[in-house]
């Protein structure tokens, strides 16, 4: 290889990530409170009329790497699609915004912080109103966790209602042939593969591989992690658990067709490198990895659903990746968003590993099924953790009754 394609070649895998990072246009309003935590930060706005903390509602972020941007989550929360900072201040509820040092690790660590939160928000809560706690995505598992060991503990965390937003109660979606692209230019770029291979990634990912050739599988951390909720009881008891889907519920998938081309590298440095969609059955081509820098994989799987184009909330996977690559021209992509979290999985009524379960048609299961005492999907699939009016409001109608202003 040449110097200059040497140079080429280092350029072509720059930063990609599972996750784009959140635009921020424009600093979040300055909160009331900011609570430095162990292994986080808490920013606290007050309801409209409340001077401190009488109704708290608890939000975690969820799975990125590096630190949460406050910042960005406050924009998340308030201009994404629907405007449920607002919404709760108005009602006089009193928004903490949780994030975390470390997105990426462990979520029994990042729950430790949920639970400083929890306790803080009790100690300096004006009044006896319980308290609203859950999360986005990866953040509905922090505070599902840290509410049920607080319970299996003995320590009282006053939470009525626990609230979980696309959360993957069951495992979620990375496609294998992303995967293992990420671990296939390791070479030239570690994030990527470090960021599939993180601690958080690792529990919350269905299907892992931890290297280019491995078989797909539970990972390790990933089964410790379920072993520690059924430890703590699995879920917590005391509160109401209520939980969205960003997915459909009728068993209409997103459209994405199985076994197709999903991404082609057609540049100088990964040329010949191709990614395809899920398909089920035996010996399935899910990539072609072909590099400049050395090195050919062919991967395939065996066994596993059409899991790209199931209900669920979406994720640009092949997207993200195709436009690090085109920032030099690289790559051309056919389907930039496929399933991240199944609806099946946020809503905790079937498991994955069935092609009939992942593409089950939610409305007609019975909602005792679920492990959520009620759940709601979305009319359509959307993008993951996005912030509609339709879910929003179906939540902010089951928030504890609030006390009085």
């Amino acid at each position: 290889m040449s110097e200059e394609q040497a140079v080429q070649a280092e350029q072509a895998v720059g930063p990609i990530g599972l996750m784009t990072p959140l635009e921020v246009t424009e600093p979040a309003p300055r909160p009331d409170r900011a609570w430095e935590l162990p292994g986080g930060t808490a920013w606290i706005y007050y309801g409209e009329g409340n001077q401190c903390l009488v109704n708290p509602v608890i939000l975690a972020d969820g799975f990125n790497s590096g630190p949460s941007n406050l910042h960005g989550a406050w924009q998340f929360l308030e201009r994404k699609g629907y405007p449920l900072a607002s919404e709760l201040r108005r009602r006089g509820r009193d928004l903490i915004i949780l994030g975390f040092a470390e997105r990426s690790a462990s979520i029994l660590d990042n729950a430790r912080t949920a639970m400083a939160a929890i306790s803080q928000t009790i100690a300096e809560r004006f009044g006896d109103t319980r308290l609203t706690v859950g999360g986005f995505s990866m953040g509905g598992l922090v505070t599902r966790y840290a509410l049920a060991k607080m319970e299996h503990d003995g320590i009282a965390h006053q939470t009525d209602l626990y609230v979980s937003y696309d959360s993957p109660h069951r495992g979620a979606w990375i496609p294998i042939s992303l995967q293992a692209f990420a671990h296939f230019l390791r070479k030239g770029d570690a994030a990527f593969s470090n960021q599939i291979n993180s601690p958080a990634a690792r529990q919350l990912l269905w299907r892992h591989i931890a290297e280019v050739d491995n078989e797909p599988q539970q990972d390790p951390l990933r089964t410790a992690f379920l072993d520690e909720l059924d430890a703590v009881g699995s879920w917590p008891k005391i509160p109401r658990r209520i939980g969205v889907a960003n997915g459909s519920g009728n068993g209409t998938g997103n459209g994405v067709p199985a076994g197709v081309e999903a991404l082609k590298c057609t540049g100088l440095v990964f040329n010949g490198t191709v990614l395809y969609t899920q398909s089920t059955g035996d010996d399935q081509q899910v990539a072609t990895l072909r590099s400049i820098l050395g090195g050919a994989e062919d991967i395939y799987t065996s066994g596993l659903p059409e899991m790209d184009g199931a209900p669920g909330g979406t994720l640009e996977s092949f997207g993200i990746l195709a436009d690090a690559l085109n920032e030099y021209g690289r790559a051309e992509v056919y389907h930039r968003s496929v399933c991240f979290v199944p609806a099946v999985s946020a809503v905790a009524i079937r498991d994955l590993d069935r092609q009939d379960d992942v593409y089950a048609d939610i409305s007609a299961l019975s909602p005792s099924e679920s492990e959520l005492d009620e759940f709601r999907c979305a009319s359509a699939n959307e993008e993951h953790s996005l912030v509609t009016e339709e879910l929003c409001t179906w939540i902010l109608d089951r928030l504890p009754e609030p006390a009085s202003r």
